[in-house]
């Protein structure tokens, strides 16, 4: 796979894979500005409504898990091909389901299927050189940022104005064109990994096992994730109260202010040139731990929300991607199998973070899930400080 580029992998992949992993991540955050808009409909409670996130995000993990080490073992495009019409089918599905029960399932499996940038991260990693894999890694996350982002913003546009059935629909249709696109664009890549399914994911549990630094990134990124999901899935209830009495677009408008912490994060890499990754991930982590003083102390206002939005997307992009260069450094031919073990404690990192900020928020409103938010931001921190010297240098 040669391109224009010295490392081996051309400009033009990369940003395909980057357009592509934000179109396809997007259909996991449709709903988050949508929850108040479904549970009117449906006449349930808005907590049996944000389960619909909790699923999701739990699906992603299960198809994090299950699917993408088959990157190491099967045809990449073939494998993300098939992977595309189960999306298109699950997003169907939750277009026109009529009961909760349904969203539930089809929520799972949307999840599920969503999982295609995760290909694509290991292929940026694997094909590029040293000196660029940070910055391709960092192009390829900021599209799946961005796509986390703006569908907040669009699913809050869509729901608005033609209902939250209207967006899963619309996404639909967007999976189609992301097919055609990969069938004709994305190049062949062979596999590394000749055994069976099982011994494949018998390898993914001993990787978990026998890798330090696999395991630190693991927490800290799990951590962060949850601080960032413990924000935007309460988000939509906070503001539809005084002082705001704000509607599902207007919440969702939100990511347009997270997208400038993510397109800031992009960069990240560069600072290697200055700092270590060690420095770069405790900065990080401290961003979002401060960031909830901003949520918390002026929670009441937009420009304190806003600039709790900007930094803790800022400081999760960035640990984020710093997490993935530190553990694709590790000299193995199993970077999808790397990949699957970090995700996977993400995305639980994401579920976990949802389901308690849902719990605190009945208990306490907005003043329980600021706890939990920072509280994951300090755990992470603390991890870091506690193992991060240790592990590097064992390693």
């Amino acid at each position: 796979m040669q391109g224009n580029s010295s490392s081996g992998i051309s400009r033009t992949v990369i940003w395909l894979m980057s357009i592509i992993s934000g179109l396809v991540v997007a259909n996991n955050y449709y709903n988050q500005p949508l929850l108040a808009l479904i549970a009117e409909d449906l006449h349930v409670a808005e907590s049996a409504a944000s389960k619909i996130s909790v699923l999701t995000q739990v699906g992603y993990a299960l198809g994090l898990l299950l699917i993408v080490p088959l990157g190491d073992k099967l045809f990449r495009k073939k494998l993300i091909l098939i992977d595309l019409i189960l999306v298109i089918a699950a997003l169907l599905w939750m277009t026109f389901a009529g009961q909760l029960w349904m969203l539930y399932v089809a929520s799972l499996l949307i999840g599920a299927t969503s999982v295609i940038p995760q290909l694509f991260v290991p292929i940026a990693a694997e094909l590029s050189s040293d000196e660029e894999r940070s910055s391709n890694i960092g192009l390829v996350m900021s599209g799946l940022l961005l796509g986390i982002l703006l569908s907040r913003f669009i699913g809050g546009i869509v729901g608005e104005i033609w209902g939250w059935r209207a967006m899963f629909g619309i996404a639909a249709g967007v999976m189609v064109v992301v097919w055609l696109a990969v069938y004709k664009m994305l190049p062949e890549l062979t596999p590394n990994f000749t055994g069976s399914y099982k011994e494949l994911m018998q390898s993914v549990f001993k990787l978990a096992r026998t890798q330090p630094i696999l395991q630190l990134a693991s927490f800290r990124g799990a951590m962060a994730f949850g601080s960032m999901c413990a924000l935007f899935t309460t988000l939509v209830f906070h503001m539809e109260k005084p002082p705001f009495n704000a509607g599902s677009s207007v919440v969702g408008s939100f990511g347009l202010a997270g997208a400038v912490g993510a397109l800031a994060a992009a960069k990240v890499g560069k600072l290697q040139k200055y700092l270590d990754i060690n420095r770069i991930i405790f900065y990080s982590l401290c961003i979002v731990l401060g960031s909830w003083a901003f949520t918390y102390f002026a929670g009441e206002t937009y420009w304190g929300l806003i600039v709790g939005v900007i930094l803790v997307d800022l400081g999760v992009q960035s640990s984020h991607i710093m997490n993935q260069t530190n553990y694709f450094l590790i000299r193995s031919n199993a970077v999808n199998r790397l990949n699957t073990v970090y995700m996977v404690s993400y995305f639980i990192g994401g579920s976990l973070g949802t389901w308690l900020a849902s719990i605190a928020w009945n208990i306490a409103q907005w003043d329980g899930v600021c706890f939990v938010g920072a509280s994951f931001g300090l755990l992470g921190l603390i991890a870091h400080l506690l193992f991060s010297k240790k592990v590097n240098s064992t390693s």
